[in-house]
């Protein structure tokens, strides 16, 4: 992670005609007045800073493929080709939306990285790339080295945590564009995977078993519906204790609960059983990420009556009065990915992520159709 900002020019050049001349107001002599990058609202030495806080945090989510140290220009990774025959690379790019809102009002910055590499990682997990490297942007209205630093240990940890390297990133300051208390996150991942390998749709077939995997909540998709309908007009406060959520757990604890990070499981289920295809479910919902990996001769149909969503989606709904297919093309609904096995192999899958501390279960089934998901059954109340 670096912090780059353009340099000023320094003490004037006064050799030559061309010599730099400090500013003078109207032209006129007498009192010379200098602007530096600081009058502008960069601080160039908050950000060395805030690098500086971050070095350790990055050292802590390394590989050794990784070349070179924290600082320069580019990442280095090196590659071994010869655990490969054919190695894809792939790549994906997210970031965490306005969950960030909630982070800034309460003023916990150590979780939304975690949700920063989950989005892009389980991303990159769903076609059966391992995550190799990550690469993070921050853009700061002012950059506080001790925040940065907070936000840098999030993604540091979420990189540990799907075992893939935080390679470098950009921590850029943006006055006059973002409240000093303001900050925004992206990051790119790379992953690797063998051609013969990549998962998808082509792999497949009728009588294939949908497992799905329970999220840890939210995770981070729909904030800005439920910011408006439980913040707004909900008029509800982050300190508010939800006895629903159980040990005086807070509504705001609950919205900055982290995303859960499936790669590592989902990559070790692949080396377990036959999987045909991962499906990441993000924005659009249960329906609009498993239709994703569907051919179009087969439907998905996934029995809500399986699960029961967690109470912070009940809240949502009864409060915003949302109708059920609204909140199933906005929110995960208790599934955070699918994994799609063919029918030999669901029962060594179910056991297998249970033994890794999984919460799966049998959702549904794949049958003919035209590539469409079938959501049949309601969910298990109370």
């Amino acid at each position: 992670m670096t912090h780059v900002t353009e340099r000023g020019g320094g003490p004037a050049n006064t050799s030559g005609s061309e010599g730099l001349q400090p500013w003078t107001a109207g032209g006129r002599t007498g009192r010379k007045r200098t602007v530096t990058y600081a009058d502008a609202g960069v601080s160039i030495h908050a950000g060395e800073r805030a690098v500086e806080l971050l070095k350790s945090k990055v050292a802590r989510a390394q590989r050794p493929e990784v070349l070179g140290d924290l600082g320069g220009f580019a990442g280095l990774f090196r590659l071994d080709t010869k655990r490969y025959k054919n190695p894809i690379l792939a790549s994906s790019t997210d970031g965490v939306g306005t969950k960030l809102v909630i982070a800034q009002q309460l003023d916990i910055h150590d979780t939304v990285g975690i949700d920063l590499v989950a989005m892009v990682v389980d991303d990159l997990v769903a076609c059966g790339a391992e995550p190799l490297f990550l690469l993070d942007y921050i853009a700061c209205g002012e950059v506080v080295p001790d925040k940065v630093a907070e936000i840098g240990a999030g993604i540091s940890d979420g990189c540990r945590y799907a075992g893939c390297a935080l390679l470098g990133g950009e921590t850029a300051e943006h006055p006059g564009v973002l409240r000093p208390d303001e900050y925004d996150l992206s990051a790119t991942g790379v992953g690797v995977v063998e051609e013969s390998e990549i998962l998808g749709r082509d792999r497949v077939e009728v009588g294939d078993v949908v497992i799905a995997m329970r999220s840890s909540g939210l995770h981070s998709n729909g904030y800005s519906l439920v910011r408006h309908v439980l913040l707004g007009a909900g008029r509800m406060r982050l300190d508010t204790v939800v006895d629903d959520f159980g040990k005086q757990r807070t509504l705001g604890e609950e919205l900055l609960t982290p995303t859960k990070i499936y790669a590592r499981d989902c990559l070790k289920l692949i080396e377990e059983a036959e999987v045909r295809a991962l499906a990441h479910v993000t924005g659009g919902g249960i329906p609009g990420n498993l239709v994703r990996v569907l051919p179009e001769h087969v439907d998905a149909v996934v029995n809500r009556s399986t699960w029961k969503p967690q109470p912070i989606f009940d809240l949502v709904q009864s409060k915003g009065r949302i109708e059920d297919p609204e909140m199933e093309s906005t929110f995960n609904m208790g599934v955070g990915m699918f994994a799609i096995v063919s029918a030999e192999d669901a029962d060594r899958a179910l056991a297998f992520l249970t033994g890794r501390g999984i919460d799966a279960w049998q959702a549904g089934e794949i049958i003919e159709g035209t590539g469409t998901v079938q959501m049949i059954g309601q969910h298990t109340r109370g």
